[in-house]
């Protein structure tokens, strides 16, 4: 006699492909959270890098999502919160931990500045993520939550470099800027590229792989130097990436200002 099949499920195949991405997600939080005691240790230096590797996890948990179809609203906003923890909360306290405690009330308003801009963006994040994709999918609006988290790190990533020893810095001045301008970028309307449709010619795959090999191989070497240098490229690509938005903007006739409708995908 044949028995019956057993179709109890403890979750559904949908449930199960959310576990890895959320799961992702949430290690990513713990490791911005642990920058955090880092810093309160006075290891700012491995503060910086569990900053980096929250922002690998950032990375990988909506790509793993989206190949395993494991997408969901939860997952969406999880990620927002991690955001707001891992490149928002942490980077803020770990610049006052370092500097800003020494200027007092005036430290610690910057601090908020930067936090509450981080909320904003991610905020306008989770209402324009629904609309159909387009040209536009290669950039994002504003500067993204977890490069503005790396940036707003870079007078701390300055000073473990070694490059800020050739020149007398007032990092009580370029601390409180460097908040500033990251604050505005971040809630600003200006294009930056996200670098998702980069379309690589299979005879250049083997280059790109060697530069990946090469670039990683330095950043484990080098480290503050190769990310002091990464983030000066990346701030130098935003005027790059506002022009040639308007350039596509112009050759797709895009006539509407009031709401451009850039993807914003953190």
């Amino acid at each position: 006699m044949q028995q019956p099949k057993n179709n109890f499920k403890l979750v559904s195949d949908k449930k199960a492909r959310m576990i890895l991405p959320n799961a992702i997600t949430l290690i990513g939080i713990c490791i911005g959270l642990t920058s955090i005691k880092f810093a309160l240790d006075g290891k700012f230096a491995i503060a910086i890098i569990a900053i980096l590797f929250a922002g690998l996890m950032d990375a990988l948990d909506g790509r793993i999502a989206r190949l395993i179809k494991g997408t969901s609203k939860m997952g969406k906003e999880l990620d927002s919160l991690g955001d707001v923890i891992s490149f928002g909360v942490a980077p803020a306290l770990i610049m006052y931990f370092w500097n800003l405690q020494y200027l007092e009330k005036f430290g610690w308003f910057v601090c908020l500045i930067y936090v509450v801009c981080v909320a904003l963006r991610l905020a306008r994040f989770n209402v324009h993520s629904d609309e159909e994709p387009s040209w536009k999918d290669n950039f994002f609006e504003g500067m993204p939550s977890p490069a503005g988290g790396i940036i707003v790190l870079m007078p701390l990533i300055l000073s473990f470099s070694g490059f800020g020893d050739f020149f007398k810095i007032n990092y009580d001045f370029l601390v409180p800027i460097f908040f500033v301008l990251v604050s505005i970028l971040l809630i600003s309307t200006i294009p930056t590229y996200s670098f998702k449709k980069i379309v690589i010619q299979r005879s250049m795959t083997k280059f790109l792989l060697f530069g990946i090999v090469i670039f990683f191989g330095a950043l484990l070497v080098y480290t503050f130097k190769i990310l002091l240098v990464s983030s000066l490229i990346y701030l130098c690509l935003i005027p790059i990436s506002y022009f040639h938005y308007k350039k596509l903007k112009k050759k797709n006739n895009v006539t509407v200002d009031s709401d451009d409708g850039l993807e914003d995908i953190l």
